[in-house]
């Protein structure tokens, strides 16, 4: 059956050639200009999955675990291993034929744009701008073959994934058809509402130098025209610093500084923006409907590259947290702009307000100066945890934008094989680990120095090298149990800190073993990557996002590090405040919240509010609940099996022996150092790239994570078995005549 056609050629049956397409063939016939287009139908989509099985696993994956139980993290984790299993599945050879041979008639070896055309992705009722993907400057059949099947998979990327219901995806019938675009390089594009989105009266054009995708990407900041909608006459007019612009430049696009004598000058004349306006009136007339519409200018002359209804400015759910997860995925240049923030700016001040607060004896202020410094932490974590959220979080998005680009040059087999090359390294949690692991080192070298310990705990000992030690651990990493887990308490003894850090000597040669193993395999695959980018003329590119990618990765473990040692300040001023209030028999001292604490030490007669912290529920055991077998998602390459440890509370990893299996609802940052006592990793919290998947991997440690009720399904000296390889966690008893490569790991 034939599946390429031109624009002329195709129905308003926008199931077979998708919303984009059939859009641009009313604009078409109505008398617009566009560039020369060609239409690949959804036939095309359904004649590849047919002939792989690509569908089943399709299935497979979105059945792995319930979507309302899924964070952000795991559905991207889920749509990349789709994406690369369209990337590494072969288009059939008559299809590829065909695709090709009407390229090669219409485009002869132009650069070309190919853009998503869903069925229901511009429809009124379903027009969601963003969520399939489109490629910009693609040349060369295979190429271009290659970003076909991309788009495809783009109908089960994150953010289609995350308004499925909304698109009604179904891997069995679901589709995807695909327009192909001569690339028309404009001087000047943009993009225009023939309705503002917030406001009825006004419609809008945006324009920049170049192409329209560092208008689209927000790497390049639009001059806006606000126009009166009826009148079609300008309104306002807001310019914004000119200095970049997007450009093609072989079989790429590159983001370049902007010729001074343009950055002084808007991209259109006020004649120019009334002219794209009245043409988008034009276009909302021709649909019924006020229009989106993208376009680019040569010469005189306006091509329109797409239309679709204006759809943003709509009410939401307030609980509705979608927009916020798509806001997270940043382009190339803002991350560069983060990542410069971020090193210059936010971590040094970080790391010195929490020193500086850590050099304050609470003891010796007054009641009314602890309640002056409470409020000051207060705010202090306050700030700190809303720059965390508004830049840090963002920032890692730079290791998912080096996945993609990792998968699409190298195709491997693993679609997480790029995390290689951002492990092994220097992340503040390792070092907070080797400096425990010295002190523990030095304890297990000197009998008289345990045996002084195991008599009167570590808080008299007079060993002056193993005060030093401690001392220097706490002035750089803090107290590793305050404020960590769910009781936010600073109660974990000395003796407890002292007895988890005796277990972790001895650990340093079989770690060694294994990041010089870690190291060859990581320098084989960066050198084929390169290489590979190097023969496509993209290696500058290359190396810039690996770099990116590695700053991404260690900031997502060492911003949490710094922040929790905020937090710790704060918790052992909330502490200190509550312990107060205890010796002067206040009810319910020890779960007062910090509004509380501060009001009732500077006013003996506040009345409380009747509010207290959140307290820890107790665990609701119940032993009618065993699982044999739990599915995750394999996080931690190997298989390893031990007695489990459920980590509800500081208490539970204070309790934590050498060996066990680390189970939890979520490994936090301040927990780390626990990881590499622990035979395996098993928690709730999905995904690739969270703490407890990246800590693992950086020890060789098996890992699961994104386990539904893992900490309640499992319980403590259960014997597990976890399956980092298959993301499979089979809890009881096995066979010990069965041999399992990597146990005991």
């Amino acid at each position: 059956m034939r599946t390429t056609y031109l624009l002329s050629e195709i129905s308003q049956d926008s199931k077979i050639f998708g919303g984009k397409a059939t859009a641009l063939m009313r604009l078409q016939e109505a008398g617009f200009r566009l560039p020369a287009t060609l239409c690949i139908s959804t036939e095309a989509y359904k004649q590849f999955i047919s002939g792989s099985s690509i569908k089943e696993k399709i299935q497979l994956e979105l059945h792995r675990k319930k979507f309302s139980d899924m964070r952000w993290e795991e559905i991207w984790d889920a749509a990349l291993r789709i994406r690369n299993l369209f990337l590494r599945q072969r288009m059939q050879v008559e299809l590829a034929r065909e695709i090709s041979n009407a390229l090669e008639k219409n485009f002869a070896g132009n650069s070309l744009v190919v853009r998503s055309s869903a069925p229901e992705e511009d429809a009124a009722a379903t027009s969601f701008a963003g969520l399939h993907e489109s490629f910009v400057n693609i040349r060369g059949t295979e190429p271009i073959l290659e970003h076909v099947k991309l788009v495809w998979a783009s109908l089960w990327s994150d953010r289609a994934l995350l308004y499925r219901q909304e698109l009604d995806l179904d891997f069995a019938k679901s589709s995807m058809a695909v327009v192909v675009q001569e690339l028309v390089a404009g001087e000047v594009s943009g993009v225009t509402f023939s309705i503002n989105p917030t406001d009825a009266t006004e419609g809008v054009v945006e324009a920049v130098y170049g192409l329209n995708q560092g208008l689209v990407d927000g790497a390049v900041e639009p001059d806006r025209w606000i126009f009166h909608r009826k009148e079609a006459s300008i309104k306002e007019h807001y310019t914004p610093q000119r200095e970049k612009f997007m450009a093609p430049q072989g079989d790429d696009v590159i983001l370049t500084g902007l010729p001074e004598n343009k950055s002084l000058q808007a991209p259109l004349s006020p004649e120019e923006a009334v002219a794209i306006y009245r043409k988008a009136k034009k276009i909302e007339n021709v649909f019924g409907k006020p229009q989106d519409v993208e376009w680019t200018k040569v010469g005189n002359d306006f091509f329109i590259l797409q239309s679709r209804p204006v759809t943003a400015g709509q009410d939401g759910d307030k609980d509705d947290k979608r927009g916020w997860y798509l806001s997270l995925q940043r382009s190339e240049d803002n991350l560069k702009k983060l990542r410069i923030k971020i090193e210059q700016e936010h971590f040094p001040a970080m790391k010195k307000e929490a020193a500086e607060l850590a050099k304050i004896d609470l003891r010796s202020l007054s009641d009314k100066g602890l309640a002056g410094e409470l409020e000051n932490r207060l705010q202090v974590k306050e700030k700190w945890t809303a720059i965390y959220w508004e830049d840090f979080i963002p920032f890692a998005h730079g290791m998912r934008l080096f996945g993609k680009l990792y998968n699409d040059t190298v195709s491997p087999e693993d679609p997480f094989e790029f995390v290689e090359l951002l492990s092994n390294v220097p992340l503040l949690s390792k070092n907070r680990n080797k400096a425990l692991r010295k002190i523990g080192t030095y304890v297990q070298q000197r009998p008289d120095l345990q045996h002084a310990i195991a008599a009167g705990g570590a808080g008299a000992i007079n060993d002056a090298e193993f005060n030093r030690l401690m001392e220097g651990f706490i002035s750089l990493y803090g107290d590793p149990f305050c404020g960590t887990y769910s009781d936010r308490t600073c109660d974990v003894s000395r003796d407890e800190l002292v007895s988890v850090i005796m277990q972790m000597a001895g650990n340093s040669t079989t770690e060694k073993k294994s990041q010089i193993g870690k190291e060859a395999n990581k320098a084989e695959l960066e050198s084929t990557f390169l290489k590979i980018s190097k023969e496509g003329g993209k290696r500058a590119r290359a190396e810039g996002l690996l770099d990116l990618a590695r700053t991404s990765y260690r900031f997502r473990d060492d911003d949490n590090i710094v922040l929790g040692r905020i937090e710790e300040q704060f918790f052992k001023a909330l502490e200190e405040g509550r312990q107060r209030l205890k010796k002067r028999h206040v009810d319910g001292a020890a779960h007062l919240t910090a509004r509380d604490v501060l009001r009732s030490l500077v006013d003996k007669r506040y009345k409380l509010s009747g509010t207290k912290a959140k307290e820890t529920p107790a665990k609701q055991e119940n032993q009618h609940i065993k699982a044999r077998q739990l599915l995750g998602q394999p996080a931690g390459p190997g298989i390893s099996r031990g007695r489990a440890r459920v980590i509800d509370s500081a208490r539970d990893l204070a309790l934590f022996k050498k060996g066990e299996v680390l189970v939890c609802d979520a490994v936090e940052p301040n927990m780390t150092f626990i990881v590499p006592l622990a035979a395996g990793v098993i928690e709730r919290r999905g995904g690739m790239l969270i703490h407890g998947a990246i800590i693992a991997r950086e020890y060789g440690i098996a890992c699961v994570t994104g386990v539904p009720n893992a900490a309640t399904l499992i319980h403590t000296g259960d014997e597990v078995t976890v399956d980092g390889y298959l993301g499979i966690v089979t809890v009881g008893q096995l066979d010990k005549t069965i041999s399992l490569p990597g146990v005991g790991k």
